[in-house]
C-alpha cells in the first residue's frame, strides 16, 4: 500500500509542476517586478487608524445628538401645555396615513381623523435605501394610542420645532442617517420623512420598546418578576398575565439581569434558572416558553413570592447588572400588605423597586396593591384588558428614569447600542442614544421635574463602519472586527443574520462567530477590558462552505475605540503580513489616455479569450460610476465601457484595485503563454487550468471550460481559494454533493475535481501568497487512473489475476470486488474510488457510501470532530400543532352558576365575557407570533440555530493498519495520509455482514436548541455592563405612585354585550389607549 501511496503522490505531483505552473508564476512575478511595489501591514498601526477613524465617524454623529437633545429640552420648556388644542390645530406628515387611507377598515378613515396629515412627495434615495423628503419630519405613533388626546396633540405641537435642527444637523453632517426622538408619550418623530413600513399584519411598533430607547432612557435592571398562580386567578386572567410576563420581557435588553418565579403558598421558578441571568434573547426564550406552563392552584402567598425575589436579589454570588433593582409581582388581588417582608429586605434604604399590577377584571381591594408600590418607590398599575398590557409594562421605565433626569448634565452621557435591524430599511445598525429630561418646574420654588421626556437617536450603518476597515490589503483570510462590552460583534465578516426580529438586536458573540478556544476567551475579555493587546496563536478556522476545518496561524491585535465601549481587532495570517501593490506609472504614457489603452487591458477583452482562457473578475467597487450586477459576464462589459471612459488617475476610480486587477490580467497572460498554450491537458484527462489572484483575476483554460465553472469569481470569497492559502501542498476539493440531493451526471465529462496550492512569492526576506494555481481532474478518467496506479501494473500491459489463493498480492484494479480502494479529503468526503458504482457518490461525506468504514476511521483518531452552533441560521415556518391552537385554562361556568344572579356581576362572569370578545375579535391575539405580528408573510423563514459538525485530520500521520470487528464477522483495513496533500488513502475488505452497519457519523447541518441553556447560565461567558449607573437621587418624589380602582362592570352593560354577541353585531373595539395622566406635561 505504502508503494500504490508513494505513485498517487508522484502522479499528482507531477501533473500539478507541469500544468499548475507554481514555478513558472514566481518566475513571471520576478520579471514584472518593475510593475509592483511589496507593502507591509503594520498590525498595531492599522488598528489605531482605524479605530481613530471610527471614533470620528461616531463624534460626528455624538455632536448631532447632543444639539438635538439640547434643543429639544429647550422647545419643550418654552412650550406652552394647551388643554383645549384640537387636531385640526396641528399640521404633520402622518408616516402611516398613506397606509391607512389604503385600508378600508382603518380606523381613522372610518372616523375621519380631524388632523391636518400632509401629502409628500418623496425622491429615492440610495442612502437610505428608501424614499425620502428633506423638508419635513415623519411622525408615527402606535396602534394602541389616540392620535387626538391632548397629550399626543401637544406632543406633536412642541416636537415640530425640533424639524429645523434635523435639518441644520443634515447641513453640516451629509452622512447623518435617520435621526430620531422616541417620545415617552410613544410618538416618533424621524428625519427626513418616509412612508412608514405598512406592515401586512397588526403594526406593533412602538419607539418604547425599541433596544436603542430601553437602552437610553435608564440604566441596567436587576429585575425579578413574580406571578400569582393561586386557584383564585381565572382561565383569561392567567393568560393575561403570562402575555404581560412576556411583554415585560421584551423591555428588557442584554445589559439586564431577570428571573420568573410563580408563587401560591410557596414560590418556586417557571424555567430552570435558580438565579438572575442575562436578559439575552435565548434566556428570555427559555423564560417564555416556561411561563406558558403555569398553573392556578392553590392559595395566594405574597410573603413567599417576596421573600423569594429579594433573597435572589440579595445574591452577590452571580453575575448581574448591579443597578436598578426591581420586583415586578403579578396578581389578580389580595389583602395580605406583607410590611414585616419589607421592614426585613428593603427598609429604611429602599434599594429595591417594587411594581404591582392588578390583572384582571375583579372586585378585590387593591389598596394594599398600591401601598407595596408606593411604601418601595415603584408603582402600581391595572391590567385589566388586552389592551392595556403594552402601555402597562412600559411604563416603569419613567420611574426609572427618575435618578436618571435628576442627575442633570452626569447622566447626559451618549450610549451606543448592540447592532440590530433598522424598522425603515437601512439594514443593520447601531444607534448612538441620549436621554432628554424634562426641564420644566411646575411653580417658582417648585421641586425639579423628574420625567424623561423620551431619547433622541442617531442611527449609523454598519456598512459605514466598513468603509473605514481595509477591504483588500489584508488579503482573502486578513479581517477587521469590533466587539462591544457584551462580547457582542459590531464588525465580523461572520456576522450574516439570515433572518432579524425588529423587536430583538443582533447578538453575536465574538465566541460564536468564531470557533471558541482558550486564546480567544483571553483576547476577547481583554478587549472588553478596553485594553491594548497582541497575540499569535494557533486556532481552527471554519472554511467559507463551511465543510472543512483548518488548523491554524493568526496574529490577532486590538486596542479599544476611544468615546464608546466598543474595542476593535485585526486578524492577519503571516502571509498576509506583505502585499503587492501594482506601480503602472511606466506603462501609462499620457495620463489622459483611457485605461483600455493600458498594455495589459486587452486580455481582459472576451476577444482574447479562445486563446488567453476566459477572465472572471471580482466584482468590487473599482469606480463609482461602475454597475454592479450579480452576472460575471455583463460585470466585465459594465467595466470594459467604464474603461473606455476613464483615465489611470482619475478621482472617481480605487486606483489600487484598478492598477492591481491590470497587473494581474497581464501577469496570468503570461502563465497562459509560457505553461498552458503548449500543453495538452487531454493527456493527463484535465479538464482545465486555472489561476486566481489578490488583485481579483480568475483565468480558467481553455475557454470552454469557463461554461462549467461554478467558484466564486471573487477569490476572497471562494473556499478553494481561502483554504489553499492556509494550507501548504496541493488542496483537492471534490464537487459538492447533498446526500437528499441526486447523484453527480457523468455525462460529457464536465464533472471535475479542483486541485489548488498557493502561490508563496519571497522577494528578499518578504514572503507573501499573491496567488493560487490549480488544475481540475477530469473525475472519470481519474477514476481509472486511480486504480491503474493502486495495483500491481507496472506498465500498460494486461494486469495479473490475482486472487486469494494466489501467490501474487491483490491489488485495487484486479480485485476491486473484493477490496475497497477510496481517497478521502481532510472533511472526510469521497475523492475517488475504485468502485465505480460509488463515482456517482464523490463529494459525499463518507458516512454515507460506507458508514462502518468511517467510523473506524474515526474511533482510530483519523478524523476529529468539531461540533458548533449557527446562530444565524434561518428556518422554514413551523406549522402550529393542535396544542398550541388550542385555548389554555378557559373558564367554563356551573349551570347554577348561570342560575345565579350575582355571578353575572362578579369577576368570573367578567372574564368570561372578554375570552368570549377578545376570542372573535382578536382571534389568535394569544398565540400571535411577535415577528408575524409585525407584518411578515407567513411563509416568512425565522430566526433558529443550527447545529453544524465538522471533521478534519485527527494526530495519526503514518500508515495504520486496523480490523473492524462486526461480531461474527470482521473487515481489516489500511489508512495513510498522501504526503503533501489534504488526501487520506484508505484500503479495506468490502463488507461481508450486515451486522457492521452499526454506528453512522453525521455531518449534515441539522435544526437544533443549541446548547442547553441551563447549563450555560451556570458558567456565563465574561462581560461589563456600561461604565455609570442612575439608580438612586435623595431627592426623588415617589409620591407619584399609581392610583386607580377596579370597578365591577354594571348588570346593564354586561347584559348588552351579551345580546350583541349573541345577535353577531360585536361593537367595534376601541384599542386605543390613552397616554398616563402624568405625562401631561
Amino acid at each position: 500500500m505504502q508503494h500504490w501511496a508513494r505513485r498517487l503522490e508522484q502522479e499528482v505531483d507531477g501533473v500539478m509542476r507541469i500544468f499548475g505552473g507554481v514555478q513558472q508564476l514566481r518566475e513571471i512575478y520576478k520579471d514584472n517586478r518593475n510593475l509592483f511595489e511589496v507593502q507591509e501591514n503594520e498590525p498595531q498601526k492599522l488598528v489605531e487608524k482605524v479605530a481613530g477613524d471610527i471614533e470620528s465617524l461616531l463624534d460626528r454623529k455624538v455632536q448631532a445628538l447632543k444639539r438635538l437633545a439640547d434643543a429639544a429640552e429647550n422647545f419643550q420648556k418654552a412650550h406652552r401645555w394647551q388643554d383645549n388644542i384640537k387636531e385640526e390645530d396641528i399640521v404633520y406628515y402622518d408616516a402611516k396615513a398613506d397606509a391607512e387611507l389604503d385600508d378600508p377598515e382603518s380606523e381613522d378613515v372610518e372616523r375621519g381623523s380631524k388632523a391636518s396629515t400632509l401629502r409628500l412627495d418623496f425622491i429615492e434615495d440610495p442612502n437610505f435605501k428608501n424614499k425620502v423628503n428633506y423638508s419635513y419630519t415623519a411622525v408615527q405613533i402606535p396602534t394602541d394610542i389616540y392620535k387626538g388626546s391632548t397629550v399626543i396633540l401637544n406632543e406633536l405641537n412642541w416636537t415640530e420645532a425640533l424639524e429645523n435642527v434635523f435639518m441644520e444637523n443634515r447641513r453640516q453632517d451629509p452622512t447623518l442617517l435617520w435621526q430620531v426622538f422616541g417620545s415617552a408619550t410613544g410618538v416618533t418623530r424621524y428625519y427626513p420623512a418616509t412612508p412608514w413600513r405598512a406592515p401586512k399584519k397588526i403594526d406593533l411598533y412602538d419607539v418604547r420598546r425599541r433596544p436603542w430607547y430601553i437602552q437610553g432612557a435608564s440604566s441596567p435592571k436587576d429585575m425579578v418578576i413574580i406571578v400569582d398562580v393561586s386557584g383564585s386567578v381565572s382561565g383569561l386572567t392567567l393568560k393575561l398575565m403570562k402575555t404581560s410576563v412576556c411583554e415585560m420581557l421584551d423591555t428588557l435588553s442584554d445589559d439586564d439581569y431577570v428571573n420568573v418565579a410563580s408563587f401560591n403558598e410557596k414560590a418556586q421558578p417557571v424555567s430552570c434558572f435558580t438565579h438572575l441571568v442575562q436578559a439575552n434573547v435565548r434566556n428570555k426564550k427559555v423564560f417564555k416558553e416556561a411561563v406558558q406552563g403555569m398553573v392556578a392552584k392553590g392559595t395566594t402567598g405574597y410573603k413567599a413570592g417576596f421573600e423569594y425575589a429579594f433573597d435572589q436579589l440579595q445574591n452577590s454570588n452571580i453575575t448581574r447588572a448591579n443597578c436598578n433593582k426591581m420586583i415586578m409581582m403579578f396578581t389578580d388581588g389580595g389583602e395580605d400588605r406583607v410590611q414585616d417582608v419589607f421592614e426585613k429586605y428593603n427598609w429604611p434604604n429602599r434599594t429595591v423597586r417594587v411594581f404591582t399590577f392588578s390583572v384582571g377584571q375583579h372586585n378585590y381591594d387593591v389598596t394594599p396593591l398600591q401601598w407595596m408600590a408606593c411604601a418601595n418607590k415603584g408603582y402600581y398599575f391595572e391590567i385589566p384588558s388586552i389592551g392595556a398590557i403594552r402601555i402597562n409594562t412600559q411604563e416603569y421605565l419613567d420611574v426609572l428614569g427618575r435618578p436618571m433626569v435628576l442627575a442633570g448634565k452626569e447622566a447626559k452621557q451618549v450610549q451606543w447600542t448592540n447592532v440590530y435591524e433598522d424598522a425603515l430599511g437601512l439594514g443593520l445598525v447601531v444607534t448612538g442614544t441620549l436621554p432628554v429630561f424634562n426641564l420644566t418646574q411646575d411653580g417658582p420654588g417648585e421641586k425639579k421635574n423628574q420625567l424623561i421626556l423620551g431619547v433622541m437617536g442617531i442611527d449609523v450603518a454598519l456598512n459605514d463602519i466598513k468603509r473605514l476597515t481595509p477591504n483588500y490589503t489584508l488579503g482573502a483570510n486578513g479581517y477587521v472586527f469590533a466587539i462591544d462590552l457584551n462580547g457582542y460583534v459590531l464588525l465580523h465578516p461572520n456576522l450574516k443574520p439570515q433572518t432579524t426580529n425588529f423587536r430583538e438586536p443582533v447578538t453575536l458573540d465574538f465566541l460564536d462567530a468564531e470557533l471558541e478556544d482558550e486564546n480567544k476567551e483571553e483576547i476577547r475579555r481583554s478587549m472588553i477590558d478596553g485594553n491594548k493587546g497582541h497575540k499569535q496563536i494557533r486556532t481552527l478556522v471554519k472554511s467559507l462552505d463551511e465543510r472543512y476545518i483548518d488548523e491554524v496561524t493568526r496574529n490577532y491585535t486590538w486596542v479599544p475605540i476611544r468615546s464608546t465601549n466598543y474595542s476593535l481587532g485585526l486578524v492577519l495570517p503571516p502571509y498576509s503580513t506583505f502585499y503587492l501593490q501594482a506601480n503602472l506609472s511606466d506603462q501609462i504614457l499620457q495620463v489622459k489616455l483611457p485605461i483600455s489603452k493600458l498594455k495589459d487591458f486587452e486580455f481582459l477583452l472576451p476577444s482574447s479569450f479562445e486563446s488567453e482562457g476566459h477572465v472572471f473578475i471580482a466584482p468590487r467597487e473599482y469606480c463609482k460610476d461602475l454597475n454592479a450586477s450579480d452576472n460575471n459576464t455583463e460585470f466585465l462589459k459594465n467595466f470594459i465601457e467604464l474603461m473606455e471612459k476613464v483615465t489611470p488617475d482619475s478621482k472617481q476610480c480605487n486606483n489600487f484595485l484598478l492598477h492591481n486587477l491590470i497587473l494581474d490580467t497581464g501577469i496570468t497572460q503570461q502563465l497562459v503563454e509560457r505553461v498552458w498554450r503548449d500543453q495538452d491537458l487531454n493527456t493527463y484527462s484535465l479538464l482545465a487550468v486555472f489561476a486566481a489572484t489578490d488583485g481579483g483575476i480568475t483565468r480558467v483554460f481553455p475557454n470552454k471550460a469557463a461554461e462549467d465553472w461554478t467558484e466564486n469569481p471573487e477569490p476572497f470569497n471562494a473556499s478553494f481559494y481561502r483554504r489553499s492559502l492556509d494550507n501548504h501542498g496541493y488542496v483537492f476539493k471534490p464537487p459538492h454533493q447533498d446526500a437528499l440531493l441526486r447523484p453527480l451526471e457523468l455525462e460529457n465529462d464536465t464533472v471535475g475535481i479542483l486541485v489548488s496550492t498557493a502561490v508563496e512569492l519571497s522577494l528578499g526576506r518578504r514572503t507573501l501568497r499573491p496567488a493560487v494555481v490549480g488544475v481540475k481532474l477530469d473525475l472519470e478518467a481519474w477514476a481509472e487512473k486511480f486504480k491503474v496506479l493502486a495495483s500491481n501494473r507496472t506498465h500498460q500491459d494486461q494486469p495479473q489475476q490475482c486472487g486469494p489463493n494466489s501467490h501474487c498480492e491483490m491489488d485495487c484494479e484486479v480485485n476491486n470486488e473484493d477490496l475497497l480502494c477510496v481517497l478521502i479529503d481532510d472533511g472526510g468526503f469521497l475523492v475517488l474510488s475504485n468502485q465505480n458504482h460509488q463515482w456517482d457518490q464523490v463529494g459525499r461525506f463518507f458516512s454515507e457510501v460506507d458508514a462502518n468504514l468511517m467510523l473506524a476511521l474515526y474511533n482510530n483518531s483519523f478524523y476529529t470532530r468539531k461540533e458548533s452552533y449557527d446562530y444565524q441560521a434561518a428556518c422554514a415556518p413551523q406549522p402550529p400543532g393542535n396544542l398550541g391552537a388550542a385555548p389554555r385554562g378557559v373558564f367554563v361556568p356551573t349551570v347554577a352558576d348561570f342560575l345565579n344572579l350575582a355571578w353575572w356581576t362578579s369577576a368570573a362572569a367578567w372574564s368570561l365575557f372578554q375570552q368570549l370578545l377578545y376570542g372573535l375579535i382578536y382571534h389568535s391575539w394569544f398565540q400571535a407570533d411577535p415577528a408575524e405580528a409585525e407584518g411578515s408573510p407567513e411563509t416568512r423563514e425565522s430566526s433558529c440555530v443550527m447545529k453544524q459538525t465538522q471533521y478534519y485530520f485527527g494526530s495519526v500521520n503514518a500508515s495504520y493498519n486496523a480490523i473492524i470487528d462486526c461480531g461474527n464477522c470482521s473487515r481489516l483495513f489500511h489508512a495513510q495520509r498522501l504526503t503533501n496533500t489534504n488526501l487520506l488513502f484508505v484500503v479495506a475488505e468490502k463488507p461481508l455482514c450486515s451486522q457492521c452497519e452499526a454506528g453512522r457519523l453525521l455531518q449534515k447541518e441539522t435544526h437544533s436548541d443549541g446548547p442547553e441553556q441551563c447549563e450555560l447560565v451556570q458558567r456565563p461567558r465574561y462581560r461589563r455592563g456600561p461604565h455609570i449607573c442612575f439608580d438612586y437621587n435623595a431627592t426623588e418624589d415617589t409620591s407619584d405612585c399609581g392610583r386607580g380602582a377596579s370597578f365591577p362592570p354594571s348588570l346593564g352593560v354586561l347584559v348588552s354585550l351579551q345580546l350583541l354577541l349573541l345577535l353577531g353585531l360585536p361593537p367595534r373595539p376601541q384599542p386605543q389607549v390613552l397616554v398616563h395622566a402624568s405625562r401631561r406635561l
